[in-house]
């Protein structure tokens, strides 16, 4: 089996997450996209929405995808989890001959900042994909998304155009109480 992993925090999820699992799911060799929210970043110090509602939208935005699962294991954690123990984790759920870890390329300049960033780099094979305003250099595979929407400013002026039809009003309700 080959898998692409997809964490992050999704407060709250949008169409540009849904271009980046698209595309992952048209150019990578991969049998599933696992997604998974975050109880919290490491790098946050606090999320909006609660990570059982993140968990709950990102349910029933991809339920219409038969190769993506969502993953609830750092969500379970209640606490902030590192990348490492997430992958290890799915390494011994799945055993994946293939394993790629999908990220965002505004975290390139902070990558080598993760825990265990080394053994991590030898676990996986991440892929990047592209964001307005960010380089990416030739040594990561990449995937093109030419979507400019960010959660935080989701969080703040909560769009209905860049939102999922299928949880657009309940995200907007949320952000906007």
């Amino acid at each position: 089996m080959k898998i692409a992993i997809f964490g992050g925090s999704f407060d709250p999820p949008h169409k540009g997450h849904i271009a980046i699992v698209k595309r992952a799911l048209e150019e990578l060799d991969i049998d599933y996209v696992i997604i998974v929210p975050t109880y919290l970043n490491p790098f946050k110090t606090s999320f909006q929405a609660s990570p059982s509602l993140r968990l709950r939208w990102l349910r029933k935005i991809f339920l219409p995808y038969n190769r993506v699962k969502i993953c609830d294991y750092e969500v379970r954690k209640g606490r902030p989890t590192y990348a490492i123990e997430t992958v290890e984790f799915l390494r011994r759920k799945y055993a994946p001959k293939k394993l790629y870890y999908i990220i965002g390329s505004d975290n390139l300049p902070t990558l080598h900042k993760w825990h265990k960033y080394q053994k991590l780099s030898h676990l996986v094979q991440f892929v990047v994909a592209t964001r307005k305003g960010y380089k990416v250099p030739k040594k990561y595979k990449m995937i093109e998304v030419h979507e400019d929407i960010s959660s935080t400013e989701l969080r703040i002026h909560p769009k209905k155009r860049y939102l999922p039809p299928i949880v657009a009003e309940e995200i907007i309700r949320f952000y906007r109480s």
